[in-house]
C-alpha cells in the first residue's frame, strides 16, 4: 500500500512525485518506457507560451506563477543534483508584427515587460538576425531551460528521494476502484494498492482514462525540431516568427523548430520536415546555414481544445486525478500545474482557482493549423 501512484514520469509526473513526497507522502512513480523520453526530453523549454495573448487568461495564470519561481527552483535543482538545467534569461524576439495591438493589451494587463523594436535597436538586440526584419516584440524578462538536462536533473532527484519509489518499463493497463473511490492501478506485471493515483501520461492520457468512463480529449500533435552545431554566442535570444523559433544553447548549439504534425502517435522524423526547417533557419538567422545539423527528433505534445490543462480529480472516482493536455506549454506551465493538484491532494488552500482547469469544465475548441 502506498499513498499515491503516479503514471507518467515527463517533467509533470516527476514533480509530482517530488512534490508530493516532500510533503511526506510514499509516492510510486511509473514510466512505460523511460523516464521523461517523451514529449519533455524533445521540447525546447522556452519559459513561456508561444504568442501568449492567444491564450485563454487560466493560461496566463499558470504561467505567470510558474516564471516567478523558475530561477530558483532551477538553481536549487542544480545545487541538489549537480545537473545543471541551464536556465537562461535569454529574452525573447517576436517578429510578427501583426501581433503588436493584441500583445501590448495583454502584457499592460498582466504586467509584463513588452517593448517594440525599430531597425536600429533590433540590430543591436541581435545582429544576426535577417535585416528583411525591421521591426520586433521584445520580451526581455523571458528564459529557457534545456530540456534534456532538466529532465535529467528530475530523474536523478526522483530516484535518489526517499519516498519514491520509481519503476521504468512499467505499462498501466488498467485502475481498480470500488463504490467510486480508487483503489489501485493495474500494470502488466503488478497490481498495486493506493488511495490515490495521478495521471500524468501527457498524450496517453485520455487512452488511459478512456476505461473509467470519461472522455479527455487529449491527443498527441507532433513536433520535429532541428539541432544546430554553432559556435556559441551565435546568438543570444529566442527568435519567434509565424510559429517557429529558433533557440540559442549556452554551448553554441541552435535549435529550431518546430512543426505541427497530426500524425497519430508515430515519431518519426520526417526529410520534409528537415527542409521546412532549414528554410526557416536560413530565413531568420542566414549565416546558420554555414553550420551542420547535429540531430532531428520529434516529440508528440499533448493537445486539447483550448490548450487549457485538465488539473484535477475525476469527477466519478474519489482519489483519481488528472494533470495532462499542456500541449506546447508543458514546462512553462509544469510548476503552476504541478502545485495546483498537489494543493487539491493534501487538501490545501490553492494557488488559482482550479474550476477551469476541471476535468468537466467547458472547453472551446481552438482552431490549429497543423
Amino acid at each position: 500500500m502506498t499513498d499515491c501512484v503516479i503514471v507518467g514520469a515527463g517533467v509533470i509526473g516527476m514533480l509530482t512525485a517530488l512534490e508530493l513526497a516532500e510533503a511526506g507522502q510514499q509516492v510510486v512513480l511509473l514510466e512505460r518506457q523511460q523516464i521523461g523520453r517523451e514529449s519533455s526530453w524533445a521540447g525546447g523549454g522556452i519559459l513561456s507560451p508561444l504568442y501568449p495573448w492567444r491564450y485563454p487568461v487560466e493560461i496566463t495564470a499558470l504561467a505567470q506563477w510558474g516564471q516567478a519561481r523558475f530561477p530558483q527552483r532551477l538553481q536549487a535543482l542544480a545545487e541538489t543534483t549537480g545537473i545543471d538545467p541551464e536556465f537562461i534569461p535569454s529574452g525573447l524576439l517576436i517578429l510578427d508584427e501583426r501581433e503588436f495591438t493584441d500583445a501590448a493589451t495583454w502584457a499592460n494587463q498582466f504586467q509584463y515587460t513588452l517593448e517594440r523594436l525599430q531597425a536600429s535597436g533590433l540590430k543591436d538586440c541581435e545582429p544576426q538576425l535577417n535585416s528583411d526584419f525591421q521591426q520586433a516584440m521584445w520580451m526581455p524578462e523571458i528564459g529557457q531551460a534545456r530540456n534534456p538536462r532538466l529532465v535529467k536533473a528530475l530523474r536523478k532527484a526522483v530516484l535518489e528521494h526517499a519516498n519514491i519509489n520509481t519503476q521504468e518499463n512499467a505499462r498501466v493497463i488498467g485502475f481498480t476502484h470500488k463504490n467510486g473511490k480508487i483503489e489501485g492501478v493495474k500494470t502488466e506485471t503488478a497490481q498495486l494498492s493506493c488511495s490515490c493515483v495521478v495521471v500524468a501520461s501527457g498524450a496517453w492520457s485520455g487512452q488511459l482514462l478512456a476505461e473509467m468512463g470519461i472522455a479527455i480529449k487529449v491527443e498527441p500533435v507532433r513536433g520535429q525540431i532541428i539541432l544546430y552545431k554553432a559556435p556559441a554566442g551565435l546568438i543570444s535570444h529566442i527568435i519567434l516568427h509565424e510559429n517557429h523559433y529558433v533557440i540559442p544553447r549556452k554551448d553554441g548549439r541552435v535549435l529550431v523548430g518546430s512543426t505541427l504534425e497530426k500524425a497519430g502517435f508515430e515519431k518519426q522524423t520526417t526529410s520534409h520536415a528537415r527542409a521546412k526547417l532549414q528554410q526557416i533557419a536560413a530565413q531568420l538567422v542566414p549565416e546558420l546555414v554555414q553550420y551542420p545539423i547535429e540531430h532531428q527528433w520529434a516529440g508528440l505534445r499533448p493537445s486539447s481544445p483550448n490548450s487549457v490543462p485538465y488539473i484535477g480529480e475525476h469527477p466519478h472516482c474519489q482519489g483519481l486525478y488528472v494533470n495532462s493536455g499542456h500541449f506546447r506549454n508543458g514546462v512553462v506551465l509544469s510548476l503552476a500545474s504541478v502545485r495546483l493538484l498537489a494543493d487539491m491532494i493534501l487538501q490545501r488552500p490553492p494557488i488559482l482557482d482550479p474550476a477551469p482547469y476541471a476535468l468537466e469544465a467547458p472547453r472551446v475548441v481552438r482552431s490549429e493549423h497543423y
